[in-house]
């Protein structure tokens, strides 16, 4: 069983329901649920918010956040969790915002990727992973990786 199947059947049996709030990974996440057949009894809904303006537009994150901590980081990764969670009909949401590759920053490297999950009535955790410059497909696959590892790990 690979992990979206993992997730999707610890899911069924506490009856979550999942958002995404995706922007490096472009609804990679969402991809490897909807994958699955008959994920549709999970997966309520997927937010692709790559540019700021749609990180406000669509999950209500403050431009105040944005511009005193920057799109990749811990605060704005919480706002996406905590919007799409308020914005749909689940019970755990999970985003992602980073960067992915080629380039970024001294400030923002290469590989850095900033994890929300939120879940109703608990507190939002959110956290940095440093994946390195690995290139862009494999920073972005491994961003998957381990969203759904810590899905799963919201069911256990």
């Amino acid at each position: 069983m690979n992990r979206a199947e993992t997730f999707l059947a610890r899911a069924r049996t506490t009856g979550a329901r999942l958002a995404t709030a995706e922007s490096c990974t472009g609804g990679l996440i969402a991809g490897a649920i909807t994958d699955v057949p008959g994920s549709s009894d999970i997966l309520d809904r997927g937010f692709i918010v790559y540019s700021n303006d749609a990180k406000q537009e669509m999950l209500g994150v403050s431009a105040d956040t944005l511009s005193a901590h920057g799109a990749v980081s811990e605060e704005v990764a919480r706002e996406m969790a905590d919007g799409a969670l308020e914005r749909s009909k689940a019970t755990v949401a999970v985003s992602v915002t980073g960067v992915a590759g080629p380039g970024g920053s001294e400030r923002k490297p290469e590989g850095r990727v900033c994890f929300g999950i939120a879940r109703s009535g608990k507190p939002t955790r959110t956290f940095t992973m440093e994946f390195g410059a690995l290139g862009r497909g494999a920073v972005r696959q491994s961003t998957v990786d381990l969203a759904l590892d810590l899905l799963i790990e919201t069911q256990s």
